[in-house]
């Protein structure tokens, strides 16, 4: 383990994250709202222990392994959360503990929008930018971004690519270079939020608000300025423009890629992932408008039915969590059926959370296959994704992922229950925080603050563990990662 590359490496992206404390300092100069003190006192922190990280190795060389790559972005996304913590304990507006500030932002970093802070509409400008801001930069990985534009990394920099990517393919690059790639991901993530944005502004949003949903949007992080999330906005036109994003950014980006580059639409609907993520989410979208219609007793005529369970839909499909209604009230089954969409998530490559939609394809592909075989014992019946065969090493990494997440979701819940929640409770809190989804069922269906501390510390745990994919972070506690 090159313990003094870590060193600088860490250093080095404290030093890139303490620069993300200015914007809301702009902002708070902007709306003269008087409350960049704790913006400033935590840039002038973060970077100080960067460079003293950076300092303590700035002469240690070395290529990064991939044991090494897995310990920074471990290590990395857990001092990103502890250091994004510092504005919100600081501020007073809103009066946070140091468990609920370390909750807010491991929420905001690892896009689940889980929240303690209610109120939203009336604190500080500058306080509700740093939420969105954190979510449009844990998005994409901060991780990708430092190895887009800090080229000092070279050698080492697939390592940590793969440490942070989602997905089951991890060693697919877009192009030759690992920076090149991630240069390509970062520009496709920008100008989406860039026509999210002014989507939102032509839609009716204040500029404040379009940027700032723009970023959780792109994102799928699920933060809003309001309390009542889409709702607030009560707009038709705004609900399907996010409808449509949320759709986009499910999608695997290496897919946006190539479509840029070919200028043709079989980039997606020759893609066997693609065309199950739209499969997955319009099969749902049917059977729960049909419930919803045959059930429900509201007001709502078909058009609210159609647009509102589609909003509902599209938004827990992708692990987004923004509502534009109330949907714990609605009947029956669907409000479970809604929680248990995260779990597919979307798309590998995507900014979405779950166990992402091409590992539960290649699982039902593999289930077919083991069908067969009891019909045909001898058949050679080999798995295949858009006409190419999958090896045997991916499939055995999809199961293995697949039993991690089992046992990881069934510990967490022992756990969450033994705080004292309820079933139903301690299910959909897992499930909104290992799939990175943030809304929920029972105590926490409007925020988390009603919890104890030790059900938000297993709640963060639970967050980074979603993000990092199990297994990046799972791998730190076995013994021979820490063997020469």
């Amino acid at each position: 383990m090159h313990f003094s590359v870590i060193r600088r490496v860490t250093g080095l992206f404290l030093g890139l994250f303490s620069a993300t404390m200015l914007p809301p300092v702009l902002v708070s100069f902007i709306y003269e709202e008087h409350n960049a003190q704790p913006f400033i006192i935590a840039f002038v922190a973060i970077f100080a222990a960067g460079l003293l990280l950076w300092l303590s190795a700035r002469r240690a060389r070395g290529d990064l392994r991939t044991r090494d790559g897995f310990l920074i972005a471990s290590l990395f996304w857990i001092s990103l959360g502890l250091a994004g913590a510092i504005p919100f304990y600081l501020s007073s507006m809103p009066d946070l503990s140091l468990t609920d500030a370390i909750f807010e932002s491991i929420s905001g970093l690892t896009t689940t929008g889980a929240t303690v802070i209610s109120g939203l509409d009336n604190l500080p400008k500058s306080i509700l930018f740093y939420r969105q801001q954190l979510q449009w930069l844990g998005g994409m990985g901060i991780i990708v971004l430092a190895v887009a534009i800090l080229p000092m990394l070279g050698i080492g920099g697939m390592q940590l690519y793969k440490a942070e990517t989602p997905g089951p393919m991890k060693d697919s690059k877009l192009t030759p270079r690992i920076t090149e790639t991630a240069k390509a991901l970062w520009v496709i993530y920008f100008s989406l939020t860039i026509t999210c944005a002014l989507a939102y502004w032509f839609g009716g949003m204040s500029v404040f608000d379009a940027i700032s949903h723009s970023f959780s949007t792109v994102s799928i992080g699920g933060f809003s300025t309001h309390d009542a999330s889409f709702a607030f906005f009560d707009s038709s036109l705004l609900n399907y423009i996010c409808v449509g994003f949320m759709f986009i950014a499910g999608i695997n980006f290496a897919l946006h890629y190539k479509a840029c580059h070919s200028f043709k639409l079989t980039s997606y609907t020759g893609n066997s992932e693609f065309k199950t993520y739209v499969y997955i989410i319009s099969t749902h979208f049917l059977v729960i408008l049909l419930a919803f219609i045959a059930l429900s007793n509201t007001h709502f005529g078909i058009l609210d039915s159609f647009e509102h369970t589609l909003f509902q839909v599209v938004s827990f499909a992708t692990t987004s969590g923004f509502t534009s209604a109330n949907y714990v009230a609605w009947p029956s089954f669907i409000p479970v059926l809604l929680i248990f969409m995260s779990f597919y998530g979307g798309s590998a490559g995507s900014t979405a959370g779950g166990m992402k939609v091409i590992r539960v394809l290649i699982v039902f592909k593999q289930l077919g296959k083991e069908l067969m075989h009891l019909i045909h014992p001898h058949a050679d019946m080999p798995i295949k994704l858009d006409h190419h065969v999958v090896p045997r090493p991916i499939i055995q990494a999809v199961w293995g992922f697949f039993a991690a997440y089992i046992l990881s979701f069934g510990v967490l819940m022992i756990l969450m229950m033994a705080t004292g929640l309820d079933q139903v409770t301690a299910f959909s809190a897992v499930a909104a925080t290992l799939n990175n989804l943030g809304p929920g069922l029972g105590e926490i269906s409007n925020n988390y603050a009603n919890v104890s501390d030790y059900t938000k510390w297993v709640a963060s745990f639970s967050m980074l563990l979603g993000r990092l994919e199990i297994f990046t972070l799972l791998v730190l506690f076995t013994p021979i990662f820490w063997r020469d």
